[in-house]
């Protein structure tokens, strides 16, 4: 950094001496003083080149100022003054296998979703956070919408033990990994050798949503980045001691750095409830402030401070050969830039206790699409102004998400002879009727995906089951006296009415049985396809989330 030296009464500035190049301090002189000068000798042309030389030295300095001021480059989840080829090669780039194209969910035209994944990973870290040597989970995973017109985002914390269907995934060598019909979320990455793309696929497979990019972040990333700052404020409600994460905390607000700032969003045991539901408001506190410090001014006109955040950075986040470079990660830090903190919403996907282990989570419908489907829909969260008018939906862009509508009631079946069928289909109650699924497609997933989709319709207690041998054709099989009941679920379905069949074999107390055969997968699309979800204009009630610039936020 260039300093101001001057010299003692006469006030001349001087440039700095130079001790590693050999160079002592150069004392510039002023017009008047180059006037008062003796004659140079050699005469006038010497003199030219004397005076030649100190102005270049002059030009030299504000050269190397306006260098330094040329790399300064803003960012609003990050910004630094960027050494180009310096900061290039910091950055760990990796390939992603996403399979077919025309089975990932259509994109809305200029929003951008970033998957950031941070990863329990303990390679290279020693003992010091147990299980040495481990590649990691998907620890903790947010899909960041920026909207099309960058005036608001969205940030959704996904829960680390949300049961869901983990698709066929391959390395970038080729190597094909077998999917999971259900599973917790975290053994998207790191299980069986999953890399982030395929935690990328389990994305867009749960959410509907299309994922542009993603940024993957360790242990030591949130060590090395909040000291970088100078430190993230957090607030604690009440005095924390947990002994697991090594989080010892009072009352109160604190500026947190380095090992304390991650033991702040690893620590669970000592707030709320106990358990990751608990965690994941810390870690949207802790991310919402440490973006308030990058986009403060202390910060941006600091340069010590942004080489510092920005050599942090490229060393510590792993990303898709999409953004592999400096130039598409400046290119994507000015997009986060646009958006006001106050319009960045944190949410947590809804969830509810699994009925099959209470020490796990299901999606809690008709909530989560609901969700889904405004996010994919490029529909703010951010609390609208008194008066203000909801913004327009974007047309025919929503997710293939199943729609987030309320349905008590499955839609009509088709007309029985004499209208009996109909008339009983009309009074089924989707709700409390049991529908199992069995997959027999052999398409790993699609028996989770029905259960979502069944589930958003009205079929609260719709679960998935063991797979079935596989079939050709799609069947929905009941007991006696519940016709009406398979009919009513194959309307729904869009299956046709042969695909209902009596099955002596349940009894009175049963419910409905669904057999996914071969046809599902494309039959899902279609029916997906050809009825668009209309994008809700609201947000699930009691939704959890937290506004980006709430300063008030703290750890219960």
């Amino acid at each position: 950094m260039q300093q101001d030296i001057h010299d003692g009464g006469a006030g001349a500035d001087r440039h700095p001496a130079d001790p590693a190049r050999g160079i002592p301090a150069q004392r510039l002189h002023t017009p008047a003083e180059a006037a008062a000068e003796p004659p140079h000798p050699g005469g006038r042309a010497a003199r030219r080149r004397a005076l030649t030389a100190r102005r270049t030295r002059r030009r030299r300095v504000l050269k190397w100022t306006g260098g330094l001021a040329a790399f300064a480059l803003v960012a609003g989840c990050g910004g630094a003054y960027y050494a180009y080829q310096h900061f290039n090669n910091n950055i760990t780039a990796v390939k992603v296998q996403l399979g077919n194209e025309a089975e990932r969910p259509k994109p809305v035209a200029d929003a951008l979703n970033i998957l950031v994944i941070g990863t329990d990973s303990r390679e290279g870290l020693g003992r010091e956070y147990g299980d040495e040597g481990s590649a990691g989970h998907a620890d903790t995973t947010l899909l960041f919408h920026i909207a099309k017109d960058r005036s608001n985002a969205t940030a959704l914390s996904i829960p680390r033990d949300l049961m869901v269907p983990v698709p066929e995934c391959r390395t970038p060598d080729g190597k094909a990994i077998p999917g999971t019909a259900r599973t917790m979320f975290n053994n998207s990455l790191g299980q069986e050798g999953r890399d982030p793309g395929c935690t990328w696929k389990t994305v867009e497979k749960v959410t509907g949503i299309r994922v542009d990019h993603f940024v993957m972040v360790n242990f030591d990333a949130v060590k090395t980045l909040s000291t970088a700052v100078g430190g993230v404020e957090v607030c604690a409600a009440k005095d924390i001691n947990d002994p697991d994460s090594h989080l010892r905390m009072a009352k109160g607000r604190h500026v947190v750095q380095g090992d304390e700032a991650l033991a702040f969003v690893r620590t669970r045991h000592a707030v709320g409830l106990g358990g990751d539901l608990t965690r994941i408001p810390l870690q949207q506190q802790f991310i919402g402030s440490m973006i308030r410090s990058i986009k403060s001014s202390d910060t941006l006109t600091n340069p010590a401070k942004l080489w510092k955040l920005a050599d942090s950075a490229t060393k510590a986040l792993t990303v898709d050969s999409g953004i592999g470079s400096v130039d598409k990660l400046k290119d994507l830090a000015l997009d986060l830039s646009k958006v006001d903190s106050g319009k960045i919403t944190f949410a947590t996907v809804p969830v509810q206790d699994d009925p099959a282990d209470e020490n796990r989570l299901v999606l809690k419908q008709p909530d989560a699409a609901q969700l889904f489907s405004m996010v994919g829909g490029d529909r703010s969260l951010t609390e609208p102004a008194a008066g203000a008018a909801a913004p327009e939906a974007p047309a025919a862009s929503a997710p293939a998400a199943p729609a987030a509508t309320s349905a008590p009631a499955a839609p009509a079946a088709p007309a029985a002879p004499g209208g009996a069928a109909s008339t009983a289909a009309a009074a089924v109650d989707a709700k409390d009727l049991r529908v199992t699924v069995r997959n027999g497609s052999g398409t790993p997933g699609q028996a989770q995906q029905a259960v979502d989709r069944l589930v958003a319709k009205g079929y609260a207690k719709a679960a998935t089951a063991a797979n079935a041998p596989v079939a050709t054709a799609t069947s929905i099989a009941h007991p006696a006296g519940k016709a009406a009941e398979a009919a009513a679920l194959a309307a729904a379905l869009g299956l046709p009415a042969e695909a209902v069949k009596a099955d002596p074999k349940l009894g009175a107390r049963d419910g409905l049985v669904l057999v996914l055969g071969k046809d599902a997968p494309a039959a899902a699309a279609a029916q997906a396809a050809a009825t668009p979800a209309a994008v809700p204009s609201e947000a699930p009630k009691d939704l959890q989330r937290v506004q980006g610039d709430d300063i008030d936020a703290c750890a219960k």
